[in-house]
């Protein structure tokens, strides 16, 4: 197994609630909420493929369709993250992008701006976190500005490459050099979780289990 596939199995064995946590530890912002799972199940890791839209003309070159561009630069490890951020209601993602995005392998996409065909991608079970959907086309209304170059999603800037994870609490994105940090972190509270669970299962007084220790648990070292 490569070095990265390694990576992403770690991630994707912790919930993002404790990558948050592993984050506020270090003094990291990567937490993006307010981005729902649309469609699709479970918790999802993987390496972002950025995809900027807005309004005006298309860079220079051959016409494309929005969102080919990224697919074609995806492989099995990708999440496709998307910055619609215009203020126009069109869509930044739909059903036929869903399919090439599914044959391509790639692993989820993730949004900031309307989706639509969102009820092809809930058949499909494609994982696909939004904030909001839509039935209206980009055609005429949105255009491609830009392939794997930084995005804004929320408030924060995701980068070609960085580590995201995703699930039904939020999206978080981590820097490929600050992954192993974090991964230590949030294995290690992970496992003083579990063990507080424990604790419950065997009848502990909760005023016991989350004692001081947990209070203090996010204090940087």
């Amino acid at each position: 197994m490569s070095a990265v596939a390694t990576i992403l199995d770690r991630l994707a064995a912790i919930d993002t609630c404790a990558l948050s946590d592993a984050l506020d530890k270090l003094g990291i912002n990567g937490q993006v909420t307010g981005l729902p799972r649309q469609s699709g199940q479970g918790r999802v890791a993987g390496i972002a493929v950025t995809l900027r839209l807005g309004t005006g003309d298309p860079p220079p070159g051959p016409p494309r369709h929005l969102g080919t561009a990224a697919i074609e630069a995806s492989d099995t490890h990708s999440i496709i993250v998307v910055e619609q951020r215009t203020g126009v209601e069109a869509g930044c993602w739909g059903g036929l992008l869903t399919r090439g995005a599914i044959r391509a392998g790639v692993r989820a996409v993730i949004a900031d701006g309307p989706v639509r065909d969102i009820d092809e991608a809930r058949e499909l079970d494609f994982p696909i976190f939004t904030n909001r959907l839509t039935c209206l086309t980009a055609r005429n209304r949105v255009v491609e500005k830009a392939t794997n170059e930084p995005v804004r999603i929320g408030a924060l800037t995701i980068h070609p490459g960085d580590y995201i994870v995703a699930d039904g609490s939020a999206v978080i994105a981590v820097r490929p050099d600050r992954v192993a940090d974090v991964l230590a972190a949030a294995e290690a509270i992970v496992a003083r979780e579990a063990a507080m669970i424990a604790e419950i299962g065997k009848g502990t007084r909760m005023s016991d289990v989350l004692g001081g220790n947990y209070e203090h648990m996010l204090e940087k070292d």
